[in-house]
């Protein structure tokens, strides 16, 4: 889980110029978001696997989008993660007092990953340094992970304007995250969100 969880953020930070160079659009309705509210996070297997978070925390809440975020983490796994490494988010939007599952539309949304090691090759191409800051604290950004613990220390990100396609409207959010290894699951990760934004 520890290893996942730094593909997944790694991810994320990769493609945010991506997106915001591109402009995600459906339906001609871009969408811009402001702010990020009330994030959380909890392990969802009472902590018995192998792959666990520790430590997650981003400030401040809520998280002002273009703004300055400060992260860290501590992440372990007692296990190696190997190539083929399959990620399952399942996403959902608070309607009405029910929760509804997001589709997995242009990658966003709930979202299989068959080998998330693959797409990391493709974000990041082997050979290359891995980004900052995880280049500067020793920490990988490609398969195979090691077993043990991943420290990422209070780290500032500047993160720019995010436009997102128009179902991503303001409202509450949650997210699992479930991360196997051929038939071994190794962690699973729960976050909720709100999302302010308006459109443009």
């Amino acid at each position: 889980m520890a290893q996942a969880c730094i593909c997944l953020l790694l991810a994320s930070l990769a493609l945010v110029p991506y997106v915001t160079a591109t402009g995600i659009y459906i339906d001609r309705l871009p969408w811009r978001i402001t702010a990020v509210n009330g994030f959380s996070w909890a392990n969802c297997d009472a902590e018995t696997l192998p792959g666990k978070i520790q430590t997650l925390t981003l400030l401040p809440d809520p998280l002002v989008i273009p703004g300055e975020i400060t992260a860290s983490a501590i992440l372990n796994t007692s296990v190696p993660l190997v190539s083929p490494v399959r990620i399952v988010i399942t996403a959902e939007k608070e309607f009405m007092g029910e929760w509804l599952k997001i589709p997995c539309l242009d990658n966003l949304g709930s979202c299989t990953y068959g080998d998330f090691c693959d797409v990391l090759d493709e974000l990041i191409p082997p050979g290359l340094p891995c980004p900052e800051p995880l280049h500067t604290y020793g920490l990988p950004c490609h398969c195979p992970f090691k077993e043990g613990g991943y420290y990422l220390p209070v780290t500032m990100f500047e993160v720019p304007s995010l436009s997102l396609p128009s179902w991503f409207t303001k409202g509450n959010y949650r997210m699992k995250i479930v991360v196997s290894h051929q038939d071994q699951e190794i962690g699973c990760a729960k976050l909720t969100f709100s999302l302010s934004g308006t459109y443009l």
